[in-house]
């Protein structure tokens, strides 16, 4: 049965790193639903967060075959239940679209901000899970969204074991 996994991948900050990792859900015929990329809480190694709908069996062969790419420090697989998971999502909007009172009520029912107000266009940012920022999308397009961004996500392990103890023990 196919369900959500999200994927942490650590390795060493290497050129081409990115392609390594992917090429092995693209062999597979995995469809990343979102990646992201930044360093982690120890020096020198970066985390990749990868979002996919697959079955148990096949995400648990995508983490061993990960785990023997050169420069890979350590792979895991998370279930829902077992991560804190957010996303940020931006909307663009002509900054007259302000003068209605509609469109402020509706960023505050959503628990949206306004991060800039420029002469022609505002921008305004909310952080949720993806059903969120989509809701808060479908809401504002009545008034007139210019562009729209969403973030991939970002994950938090809630088991307590902590990368450092994982790397020496490599």
């Amino acid at each position: 049965m196919e369900k959500t996994y999200t994927v942490s991948v650590f390795t060493e900050n290497s050129i081409g790193m990115m392609n390594r990792v992917t090429i092995i859900f693209t062999r597979r015929h995995l469809n990343i639903d979102s990646i992201t990329a930044s360093e982690s809480e120890v020096k020198g190694v970066f985390r990749y967060t990868i979002v996919l709908r697959t079955t148990r069996d096949q995400v648990d062969k995508v983490v061993k075959q990960l785990e023997k790419v050169i420069d890979v420090l350590k792979a895991f697989v998370h279930e829902e239940s077992e991560i804190v998971h957010q996303e940020i999502a931006m909307y663009k909007m002509r900054t007259e679209s302000l003068t209605n009172g509609d469109v402020e009520k509706v960023i505050r029912k959503h628990h949206a901000r306004i991060l800039t107000v420029d002469p022609t266009f505002m921008v305004i940012e909310k952080t949720g899970h993806v059903e969120e920022t989509q809701l808060l999308l479908e809401n504002l397009q009545p008034y007139g969204v210019l562009e729209f961004v969403r973030s991939g996500r970002v994950a938090i392990t809630k088991p307590m074991k902590e990368l450092r103890s994982y790397i020496e023990e490599l």
